[in-house]
């Protein structure tokens, strides 16, 4: 079987010992494809640098995520920016964004601006997002619903959210992102993903957070993939095969540029 990690971040430190093994593995695994978000200015060259490594493995994509938006973010923005325009014959979306209150409200402002900014970056280069969400959904939808009608398309990733949440984000035609959160007991996640649209689900790790039981409280991995479909294809009532098959083209669908 086939499997795209949408969502992880192999470039990190957490990975500088065994990163070739980490790797290994995971193609072992048959995860064939690797989708890379960034974090900020700090992390975007060791981000494409990986992708430099193994063009056919790994897919950068370029954002600033909502926690690293701080009061300077108006001169952070324009180097990220310039970073996208320059590669962005290989970005395949423009990620992570979104909003994020559980460290810190008070950027609540600045976070909407940020992310409203880039969402109009996507719209200029036809790319899709990739939205962090943690405690704002609904500010998160706030922001979403001043895009209706411009034709934006993106994955909330590592959704936790509920059923009627679910159901905002793929009426209009955005995705749901499942990690290992789907494998938790009190995750929540077993009363949502029965009703999901399963043309609009794709998988991701988040590596190396979030890692899906029995590897829970460790450092995630793409060659988790499969455990996190195993979840999924229970819930779903359907064999292992269907979910690596519908996912795999959702994943392809949505981030068209990764198809080469």
């Amino acid at each position: 079987m086939i499997w795209i990690d949408t969502h992880n971040h192999l470039y990190l430190p957490e990975f500088n010992d065994d990163r070739a093994a980490v790797i290994d593995r995971a193609v072992k695994t048959g995860v064939t494809k690797l989708f890379l978000p960034n974090v900020d200015l700090r992390t975007a060259a060791d981000l494409l640098a990986l992708c430099d490594q193994r063009p056919e493995t790994f897919f950068p994509m370029m954002g600033l995520h909502p926690c690293s938006v701080k009061n300077d973010w108006r001169e952070v923005l324009p180097e990220i920016k310039a970073i996208l325009e320059r590669e962005i014959d290989r970005i395949i979306a423009v990620g992570e964004i979104g909003l994020d209150l559980y460290w810190d409200k008070s950027t609540l402002d600045i976070q909407q601006r940020a992310f409203s900014e880039q969402i109009e970056w996507a719209l200029a280069f036809d790319l899709p997002i990739v939205i962090h969400v943690r405690d704002a959904f609904a500010e998160t939808f706030e922001v979403i619903k001043d895009f209706d009608g411009r034709g934006l398309k993106g994955v909330f990733h590592c959704f936790t959210g509920n059923v009627e949440q679910a159901e905002f984000i793929q009426s209009r035609n955005m995705y749901v992102g499942l990690g290992g959160v789907s494998t938790f007991k009190n995750g929540g996640m077993g009363k949502v993903i029965p009703h999901l649209e399963r043309s609009l689900v794709v998988l991701e790790t988040d590596a190396p957070y979030l890692a899906p039981v029995p590897h829970r409280g460790k450092r995630n991995e793409p060659s988790y993939i499969p455990i996190i479909a195993e979840r999924v294809a229970n819930l779903w009532d359907c064999e292992l095969l269907e979910v690596s098959n519908q996912t795999t083209k959702n994943a392809l669908t949505l981030f068209s540029n990764a198809k080469s």
